[in-house]
């Protein structure tokens, strides 16, 4: 069984994980627009052509066939929406897609939609404004209060992210956050064709925390993970405390259940003082929380390796050990692959 994962960045501990659970009995490759240093771990490696490219598609199933590759994975929110818009091509040609359906991605790409899902679903969300007329109205209601956070709208990360305190920085920070959006990656929300790229949305004060959401290949709950968030960098857990999930263990199911995702769902939230649980953002892939999982006994590559092969769950693989602290490391390293 050969893997490739797409638009892999900076995430090279999954190329060492899915080796393992390979265990020789398969190759892992790995692609990028531009070289990483995942490329230096994997069995193979290619700088793919932007997402959008109109060779993208075509490009990745060539290099799929020619390396004789079954699965794909990908770790990147925009890829995904391409991704899963052709996935009946790739199976065509007996490629496995490990993608949730377009409905799912969509919801959690744009976070204005994951807003308006969750609220169907009784399930608590800050409550998210469109534009300025509408967080002006909002306020004057008083719905929300300041501080107000501005994001944008299909953002990832840290990027464009800031904290109002009143109506003069709040126009200030959404055109600032709109500029900002123009000259990323970001700007690509707008293959989804809505107006507003950027949110105003009421800041929730509490603990955060993080689950990684384990489903089945045909979308059915296995498992979730929980971790207390210590510390954030650049909008990543970088310090976390693995904790029981006994207490979101409901919340993991039901949304589970709701948006019947494949694989990871990689979902951040708040607990306040009072206990509400406000459901922040949901990431429909390995997301940057997934490595404490698995450094704390969790084996999801593994799992995913046995379902592919037609194994049930071993619900060995998604056990972890509660109460411990985890960290993440920067080490600079040196690229062998070229620089282009």
């Amino acid at each position: 069984m050969n893997i490739l994962i797409t638009s892999i960045g900076r995430r090279a501990y999954l190329v060492e994980y899915f080796k393992e659970a390979l265990h020789e009995q398969g190759k892992v490759f790995v692609s990028n627009s531009y070289p990483v240093y995942s490329f230096e771990l994997a069995d193979g490696s290619f700088v793919s052509p932007y997402i959008y490219a109109e060779n993208y598609i075509s490009t990745l199933l060539e290099y799929c066939l020619a390396n004789k590759i079954s699965v794909i994975f990908s770790v990147f929110d925009i890829d995904l929406v391409v991704l899963a818009k052709h996935k009946a091509l790739f199976e065509q040609n007996g490629i496995s897609l490990i993608v949730s359906d377009i409905d799912c991605i969509t919801i959690c790409n744009d976070k204005y939609k994951t807003y308006t899902s969750l609220s169907e679903l009784n399930i608590l969300s800050p409550k998210t404004c469109l534009d300025i007329a509408a967080a002006t109205s909002a306020l004057k209601k008083q719905e929300i209060s300041f501080p107000l956070i501005i994001k944008p709208r299909y953002g990832m990360g840290s990027l464009g992210i800031f904290e109002a305190n009143n109506f003069e920085q709040m126009e200030f920070f959404y055109h600032y956050s709109e500029e900002i959006i123009q000259n990323t990656y970001v700007k690509y929300g707008t293959i989804f064709k809505d107006s507003s790229l950027v949110l105003i949305q009421e800041k929730i004060i509490g603990k955060e925390f993080g689950l990684d959401i384990l489903n089945s290949l045909d979308g059915e709950f296995a498992a979730c993970v929980a971790k207390e968030k210590l510390a954030m960098r650049s909008g990543e857990s970088d310090r976390v405390r693995l904790c029981d999930n006994a207490n979101f263990l409901p919340l993991a199911q039901k949304i589970s259940a709701s948006f019947k995702h494949i694989g990871n769902l990689d979902v951040d939230f708040i607990v306040t003082d009072e206990n509400k649980i406000y459901l922040l953002e949901m990431n429909a892939r390995f997301g940057g929380q997934y490595p404490f999982s698995h450094l704390a006994g969790v084996n999801f590559p593994l799992q995913i390796i046995k379902w592919l092969q037609g194994e049930k769950t071993d619900y060995s693989l998604l056990n972890y050990e509660k109460d411990i602290v985890l960290t993440k490391k920067l080490v600079p390293v040196r690229l062998r692959a070229a620089i282009e």
